[in-house]
């Protein structure tokens, strides 16, 4: 029986970050260090050497740095990327044959054998096969050197133990191994690396239609300019715009969602597609002549970026009864077994103004190649993020095709995925390309429930592949808790959502602690998305300057802009989420104490991991509020805080040594 050789010399085996088998991308965002670990070890006695390799996917030649051992045949490397991009990683190893040799020769001298000269005449032919391999003058006179002193030693096992541990000649070989046998790891694993902002960022969200606050008619591109400057002074740097394409005019809703439409009702911006209005075909396409022209749009995106903003655009496949589709390819639609169209449905709700897309019609691959030519659309009219609306309602693997059409021509752009589904559903959708995800941190109110889901989010295999974009509130949602909960709720909410992630918005009325609901549902009583909405953006009560602080400080806090280094921590009041944030290098420390309760005061002890932080236990540190300005000394351990959800409702603590020579605390505890 004839048996092929195994090229395999090495085990590689469990390696990390991995995400299902290699099936999926890691994410990172420039300038990220990236560990890899992995299991490597080989038959025998044999000293291991493991390279860690990276390279721009469709390079030909590999980076590569040395994996350090750590116990248990676990080895670690890191390599750090600096250019966003597709990049591939690996790792090659090989049994070092001069290192095996070097620990054989030193355990056979130590034991006192006494003929060695085998032993010194085979060390000798390891180092004379490196000059073979090295393409370097210099290195070559240097090696048969070596190999020369190490053949004239063969009675002289004491020279023979120096000349081989000589750290000049392990430097050599080293410089130049022997990976003719090497194991590599395929297929080699994959990693998405994004623009900062893919990471980090504010976002701000309005209708422009409503930019001016007026009850009665509607705003354009062009009156805008106000809404996304107060949205700059608050310290966001994203201004995210819903549908602004033509609205369809056959069953447009009024008000409340009512199937009634009075002249004048503007309809929902998420029934897309009028092929009466607009230049452009009244489609995804278009703008809504209502809004301006395209023109103005581009006049707008160039404002916003003068401003060191960016606009992100919502991408909803949506088509009202009018879209231009319905009369180009109807085949694209759902059909009823009358031959109508069917309506969207999410029952009990019915959409009678929308046309859901059916993705599996008989034209599919038509239909795929349009949607992606519409997000090209406008990727060449400036726009770099989209905020997929609903993507769990279409197949995954037009997103995993779509996205990766898009970077193509344009790997900049970034995705948000407004996914509020199945967990398993969500995590897929992060894992196909989508930048950011939405979260249930809408809905998670308790320190248990704070606790136990951010601890998913940033502690397990999730945080190679899902960012978590917290949004207070949404359009669609007006959650009980800002309902009930008055002011407080909304400045609690705030700092919950700015400190837990570094991806966090707001939909415009926050500010304004804006919570009329419908009774008993998480939906806004006369919602703009229905109808257009009256404000006075300064009116008395707003928190806006509270989100400016809020903004400023994830901006000066780097530990803010970090994912993975949330750390909760115990404090003995059930109403008191207590956690920190640190950069690596802890240079910037920050302990967040946050009220859950928006009616009472609040009080406890916190228990603040000093040792983390290279403290002694009865060390005096200062900590300083940045929300206040307020400075306090601590000392061990074991803190007290009080907390007044009106106007304290967290601390956003910075911590230092304490040299005794800062001016004068508020207090010392």
């Amino acid at each position: 029986m004839h048996v092929n050789l195994p090229t395999e010399t090495v085990v590689i085996e469990n390696i990390s970050p991995c995400i299902d088998g290699g099936r999926y991308m890691i994410k990172r965002v420039e300038g990220d260090d990236i560990v890899v670990e992995a299991d490597v070890f080989k038959d025998g006695h044999d000293v291991v050497r493991a390279l860690l390799k990276w390279r721009r996917i469709g390079e030909t030649g590999w980076k590569e740095t040395a994996m350090k051992p750590l116990v248990n045949d676990r080895w670690r490397g890191v390599f750090t990327l600096l250019e966003a991009g597709d990049y591939e990683y690996t790792i090659e190893a090989w049994g070092d044959a001069f290192a095996s040799w070097q620990a054989e020769y030193r355990k056979k001298h130590d034991a006192g054998w006494q003929d060695l000269t085998s032993e010194i005449l085979e060390g000798a032919a390891i180092v004379r096969a490196a000059v073979g391999r090295c393409h370097n003058s210099r290195d070559v006179e240097a090696l048969e050197a070596f190999a020369q002193q190490l053949e004239r030693s063969t009675q002289d096992k004491e020279l023979a133990r120096r000349i081989a541990e000589s750290s000049d000649l392990a430097a050599l070989m080293e410089s130049w191994p022997d990976r003719s046998l090497a194991t590599e790891y395929k297929p080699a694993l994959r990693v998405r690396v994004e623009r900062r902002r893919a990471l980090f960022a504010s976002w701000y969200e309005f209708f422009p239609r409503s930019a001016e606050g007026k009850p009665d008619s509607g705003s354009t591109f062009r009156d805008c300019l106000g809404r996304i400057d107060d949205a700059k002074a608050m310290g966001f740097d994203v201004i995210y715009f819903p549908p602004i394409h033509p609205i369809g005019e056959t069953n447009r809703k009024g008000p409340n969602n009512s199937l009634k439409c009075s002249p004048g009702d503007p309809g929902v911006p998420y029934a897309i597609g009028n092929y009466r209005q607009g230049v452009n075909g009244g489609g995804h396409r278009d703008v809504a002549p209502e809004l301006g022209t395209l023109e103005d749009f581009e006049w707008l995106v160039g404002e916003i970026r003068k401003r060191g903003m960016e606009l992100a655009l919502d991408f909803a496949i949506n088509c009202s009864p009018d879209h231009p589709y319905v009369r180009e390819h109807p085949e694209w639609f759902y059909k009823r077994p009358d031959g109508t169209i069917k309506y969207a449905e999410n029952p009990p709700k019915k959409y009678e103004d929308v046309y859901p897309l059916n993705f599996h019609n008989p034209n599919w691959k038509e239909l795929w190649i349009e949607l992606r030519d519409v997000l090209l659309f406008w990727a060449e009219r400036g726009v770099r993020i989209f905020r997929v609306d609903n993507p769990h309602t279409k197949p995954v693997a037009f997103w995993e095709w779509v996205i990766e059409e898009v970077h193509r021509k344009y790997p900049d752009v970034i995705f948000l995925s407004e996914a509020f589904t199945r967990p398993k559903m969500m995590k897929v959708l992060a894992k196909v390309g989508f930048s950011q995800s939405y979260t249930y941190f809408t809905w998670r109110n308790t320190k248990y429930e704070l606790t136990e889901y951010f601890t998913e989010l940033t502690k397990t295999e999730m945080a190679e592949y899902f960012r978590p974009h917290l949004f207070t509130n949404t359009p669609d949602i007006l959650p009980f808790f800002l309902q009930h909960g008055g002011r407080p709720a909304f400045l609690i909410r705030a700092v919950l959502a700015a400190t837990l992630s570094p991806l966090w918005g707001i939909y415009s009325g926050f500010e304004l602690c804006e919570n009329q609901g419908i009774e008993g549902k998480e939906e806004y009583l006369n919602s703009e998305k229905y109808q257009f909405k009256g404000r006075d953006w300064n009116a008395p009560g707003n928190i806006k300057d509270f989100i400016a602080r809020l903004n400023r400080i994830r901006r000066e806090n780097r530990a803010l802009q970090l994912l993975r280094n949330l750390e909760f921590h115990p404090c003995d009041n059930e109403q008191i989420l207590f956690y920190s944030k640190v950069t690596p290098a802890k240079d910037n420390i920050l302990l967040i104490i946050v009220s859950l309760d928006p009616w009472h005061s609040q009080s406890g002890f916190v228990e603040v991991p000093i040792g983390n932080f290279g403290f002694l236990e009865r060390e005096t540190y200062q900590a300083e509020d940045l929300l206040t300005g307020e400075r306090y000394l601590w000392s061990g351990s074991r803190n007290y805080v009080a907390l007044n959800p009106h106007d304290r409702p967290a601390h956003i603590l910075r911590i230092r040594r304490w040299t005794g020579r800062e001016e004068t605390f508020d207090y010392f505890q």
